[in-house]
C-alpha cells in the first residue's frame, strides 16, 4: 500500500516514520525538502506536489499546523484535491476546527473518494513509538480502510463519530491540557515556596487525586528546565482559541477557558511563538524570583514502552 504523509514538522516526522517503519511505502511531501531528509535516506520517496502526492498514493494525510495551512494545501494551485479520485482516503491528522474540517471533506467526497479527520493525543514521545492516541471521526467505511494506516501510527484508536466530532474531542483534550499545565505550574510554585521538597511534590502528586498526564509528562521538562515538550506556545494558542470559539458557538457560559485563553496569550507574546508551551510555566517563575528545577528529571520525554500495533478501542456503551 502506498500512503502519502504531507507535513513533517514536530509531531508529523514522527508519524510518518511509524508508517515507514511498519513497512508501507511512503511518499512525503513538505515546503521545506530537508525535513524529509532522514526519511528518504529510509527508503521514502518525495513527491513534489500535494496533487502529485494524491494521485500515487491510496491514501493521503495531513498533519498541518492550523487550519489555514490544510486549506492552502488541498484547495491551492496542485492542492491534494486535485488529485483525489474515486476509492483514494484522505486522512486529515491535524487539531483544526470541526465545521473547515467538515467543509473540506464534503470537497473530497465529491471526487468520490473518502475522508476522515484523526487528530492524536498523547505527546511526542509516544508519537515517537507509535504508542500514540487516535481520535477518529467518518464514515465506518472510512475507518476501516483507515485502519492499516493508523494502526501503524498509533495504539489506541477510537471512533467518535461522524467529520467534526473528532476535532471537537481534540480541541476539548487539547483545552484539558492546557489547563492542567497552568495549574500543575502553580501547584507545583505554591509547594515550593511552602519549603517543600519538589521530587517528594512530584511523587506525592503522582499518586494522588489531583495526578494527570500532564503532570506526569511536564512537570518533569519543567523541573529539569528545559521545558522542551516538542509542543509550542502558538500552537496552544490556536487550541485553546478553538475550543473557546466551540464555546461561544454552542452558547456555553464557560469561565475558566477565557482564563487560560488569556495566560496563553501573554505567555506567546513573552516568550514567542515558537517557545515551548510548559515555558507558560515561567511567567510565574518570573513573577516570584523562583525556579521549580529539582535533580534528576529529564530534559525531553522518551516513551520506552516498545511499539504496539493498534487496536481499536470500544467505548462501554458498545457491545
Amino acid at each position: 500500500m502506498k500512503i502519502g504523509f504531507i507535513g513533517l514538522g514536530n509531531v508529523g516526522f514522527k508519524l510518518a516514520n511509524s508508517i515507514l517503519e511498519s513497512g508501507f511505502d511512503l511518499l512525503i511531501n513538505d515546503l521545506d525538502k530537508n525535513t524529509g531528509k532522514s526519511l528518504i535516506e529510509k527508503g521514502a520517496k518525495w513527491i513534489e506536489t500535494p496533487k502529485e502526492l494524491a494521485q500515487e498514493s491510496e491514501i493521503s494525510i495531513t498533519c498541518l499546523p492550523s487550519p489555514s495551512v490544510v486549506s492552502n494545501v488541498l484547495e491551492g494551485s496542485k492542492g491534494l484535491i486535485e488529485g483525489m479520485g474515486p476509492g483514494k482516503l484522505w486522512i486529515e491528522m491535524s487539531t483544526t476546527d470541526d465545521k473547515e474540517m467538515q467543509r473540506l471533506a464534503s470537497l473530497v467526497i465529491d471526487k468520490n473518494a473518502f475522508a476522515i479527520e484523526a487528530p492524536v493525543s498523547g505527546g511526542c514521545h509516544r508519537a515517537t513509538t507509535g504508542n500514540i492516541a487516535i481520535l477518529v471521526g467518518g464514515t465506518r467505511e472510512a475507518f476501516d480502510l483507515a485502519m492499516p494506516a493508523l494502526s501503524a501510527i498509533g495504539y489506541q484508536i477510537l471512533h467518535i463519530g461522524p467529520i467534526g466530532s473528532a476535532s471537537v474531542l481534540k480541541v476539548a483534550t487539547n483545552y484539558l491540557a492546557s489547563t492542567h499545565l497552568v495549574a500543575v505550574g502553580e501547584a507545583l510554585m505554591v509547594c515550593k515556596k511552602a519549603g517543600l521538597d519538589l521530587p517528594t511534590v512530584y511523587e506525592g502528586i503522582k499518586i494522588s487525586s489531583g495526578n494527570s498526564f500532564v503532570h506526569e509528562t511536564e512537570s518533569q521538562v519543567i523541573m529539569n528546565g528545559s521545558y522542551n515538550i516538542n509542543f509550542t506556545m502558538d500552537l496552544v494558542c490556536k487550541d485553546v482559541g478553538l475550543f473557546e470559539k466551540l464555546a461561544q458557538d454552542m452558547q456555553v457560559p464557560t469561565e475558566v477557558s477565557p482564563l487560560i485563553t488569556k495566560i496563553f496569550k501573554e505567555g506567546r507574546e513573552k516568550y514567542g511563538d515558537r517557545a515551548w508551551s510548559s515555558m507558560i510555566v515561567k511567567r510565574l517563575e518570573d513573577a516570584c524570583g523562583e525556579d521549580l528545577r529539582a535533580f534528576g528529571y529529564p530534559a525531553e520525554l522518551v516513551d520506552d514502552t516498545p511499539r504496539r500495533k493498534g487496536y481499536e478501542v470500544m467505548p462501554n456503551n458498545i457491545k
